[in-house]
Parts: structure tokens; C-alpha cells; sequence
């Protein structure tokens, strides 16, 4: 248990970001006007990842809640940094993927009533659904992507991620303010609107495009 615990107190271990509000569009479809003053961040658990590499089946939590779809742009830290200056962001990105960041909205709105935190409407088991990465020599630019979510042959969310608020640099110099970036820490950038309800037997196909160009996918059927 002591190797166990030296193991686990090493500031140098990664972490999970995730970040709120960061399209214009979703704000207002959540009751907003715009993005806040500044980027709105939390963590998810690294017991919420999924990796999809291959269609899978995800099963949703027997609470009963109404379970909500967020496709998101995430990157990767490839190395450590701190107070990092806007300009050297492409030098701590070591690659991208594609994401859902599930959201328990019942819990999550019953916690904000409360003024109390709601990481486990966002941290619960399966909900980092996350493809493979993606390097970062394949992206031309990070603000030319599409994000696509379908639901059952539907599109529900898409936008392109030069939509995205508060920019890559933005969050690699905001975040570094406050925390030590690692490498292998994962950075969600926030979603488009559409978000909506999963429900048992829903077809999810999510995909990260550039131009005609599918860089990453994310395909599951809800159970």
C-alpha cells in the first residue's frame, strides 16, 4: 500500500479538463446570452474514460436520469508547462482527439440550484466516450474542423470548432495560470448546441472532419 500511495502523490500525474460554455450557440440554448468572462473549467475522472476505438455499446446508468450528448474537440499536453504565453500553445499540443462529454443534466441541474459543485453528473462511469489520437502533423489547422453528431442517421450537433469561444491558446494560457499542465493531460474545448437526451437503442455516430477528410469517429449504440 505505501508503493501504492508514492505512486498516486506525484504532482507530475495528468488530468482531465474539460471546459464550459465555449460556443455562443450552446450558451443561448442553455438559457445564456454569452460565453462568461472567463473560460468555466472542471475535471472529469480518468474511471469516466472510454476509449472507441471500434463500435461499442454503451450502457447508460440504471439512475433513470435524462443522460445529455456533448461532441467535443479535445487535445493533448505533450509536455509540462506553466504561466505558458499564448503564442507558445502549438509547442504543448501533442496531438488531438474526438470526444462526448455525457452529462447526467438531472444532477447537474439539481446541484447548481444548490450553488454546490456537479462533478458527478459530468465523472460517472463511460461518460469520457474518446477515439484514438489523432497527431497533430494531421491537422492544418485546429480551427477548420467539423464536428458532427448523429443520432439514428439525424445530425444533432455540428459546427465548425472556429466557432469555439475562448481558443486552444486561450485555455493552454488561462488553465496555466492555476495548474501545472503535464504531459498527457487531456483538454476538452466545450461543445456546440444541439445538445440533447440519449435513449436506449439510439445509434450514436459522432465524427471530427476536415474538409471531406474523417480524421476520427466515435460510434456507439445506446443500451
Amino acid at each position: 500500500m505505501e508503493e501504492l500511495f508514492k505512486k498516486i502523490v506525484n504532482p507530475n500525474n495528468p488530468k482531465i479538463l474539460a471546459v464550459g460554455k465555449n460556443y455562443v450557440k450552446h450558451v443561448q440554448e442553455m438559457g445564456g446570452e454569452e460565453p462568461p468572462k472567463e473560460p468555466v473549467i472542471f475535471q472529469k475522472p480518468f474511471t469516466s474514460i472510454f476509449l472507441v476505438d471500434k463500435p461499442q455499446v454503451l450502457k447508460l446508468p440504471q439512475l433513470g436520469h435524462e443522460i445529455h450528448h456533448e461532441i467535443e474537440l479535445g487535445f493533448m499536453i505533450s509536455k509540462q508547462g506553466k504561466n505558458i504565453k499564448k503564442e507558445d500553445w502549438l509547442d504543448y499540443v501533442g496531438g488531438y482527439f474526438l470526444a462526448l462529454d455525457l452529462t447526467d443534466r438531472e444532477l447537474q441541474a439539481h446541484f447548481k440550484k444548490q450553488g454546490f459543485p456537479w462533478d458527478l453528473s459530468k465523472g460517472q462511469d463511460l461518460f469520457f466516450p474518446i477515439s484514438n489520437l489523432i497527431g497533430k502533423e494531421k491537422i492544418e489547422d485546429p480551427y477548420n474542423l467539423t464536428l458532427e453528431l448523429r443520432i439514428n442517421d439525424k445530425i444533432v450537433q455540428q459546427d465548425k470548432t472556429s466557432s469555439m469561444y475562448y481558443k486552444i491558446a486561450d485555455l493552454i494560457c488561462y488553465i496555466s495560470q492555476f495548474m501545472t499542465l503535464n504531459p498527457g493531460d487531456l483538454v476538452l474545448t466545450g461543445t456546440p448546441h444541439g445538445v440533447g437526451p440519449l435513449k436506449q437503442n439510439d445509434q450514436l455516430n459522432g465524427l471530427l472532419k476536415q474538409d471531406d477528410t474523417i480524421l476520427a469517429r466515435i460510434d456507439l449504440q445506446i443500451q
